[in-house]
């Protein structure tokens, strides 16, 4: 996988370009996690700008009426998302800045990812990359390569949960996120494993 995204980056930067790699899959998958290790192995050619930047506010959550399905589509600003892509996929003279989900918080933190104009490679890492409902369908397009995290329902489930409790959520609404939203969530993605290049 390193010498792919490698290559992707070798490509981009010898005509001075910019290659976007898309690492897409449910939730609790390893998405984040392939994409830092990808980051950290390419150094300063890599950046990583994630979609859970465009988590829309706790308070605009619950003016919609919409807590109990974070992580859903349009709990995000999707269209937000898609023109940050346009903007990292042609990229001009100055250093463009991403949001991040900062999960301590649970509120996404703007301007907190720097990616230098010199950066021949970004990786996006987000469940719905790949998804064909709009503004979710104007992603792929933007993607120079698309791949797919697919792990065991099971093991997703645990993770989920773990992580629901590590930020500070009872075992009772860890199991019912995980199991709920969560795993609606999912079943909604992984038809979209069909538009990947690569399934890891």
């Amino acid at each position: 996988m390193v010498a792919r995204a490698s290559a992707l980056a070798d490509a981009a930067g010898a005509g001075s370009g910019r290659a976007l790699l898309g690492i897409a899959g449910a939730p609790g998958a390893g998405k984040s996690t392939v994409a830092a290790a990808l980051a950290g192995a390419l150094g300063d050619r890599a950046v990583v700008v994630g979609m859970d930047g465009f988590h829309l506010a706790g308070a605009e959550l619950r003016r919609l009426g919409r807590v109990d399905r974070k992580g859903a589509p349009d709990t995000f600003d999707g269209h937000g998302f898609v023109v940050l892509l346009e903007r990292l996929a042609r990229p001009g003279p100055a250093t463009v800045h991403a949001p991040v989900f900062d999960r301590v918080l649970d509120e996404a933190v703007a301007g907190a990812v720097a990616v230098p104009p010199g950066v021949p490679l970004v990786i996006v890492d987000g469940s719905y990359l790949l998804l064909e409902a709009d503004p979710w369908s104007r992603v792929r397009p933007l993607l120079t390569e698309a791949w797919f995290v697919r792990l065991p329902r099971g093991v997703r489930e645990r993770r989920l949960i773990a992580r629901h409790e590590h930020f500070g959520a009872s075992a009772s609404r860890a199991r019912a996120h995980a199991l709920g939203s969560d795993a609606a969530n999912a079943e909604l993605v992984a038809p979209t494993a069909s538009r990947a290049d690569l399934v890891v």
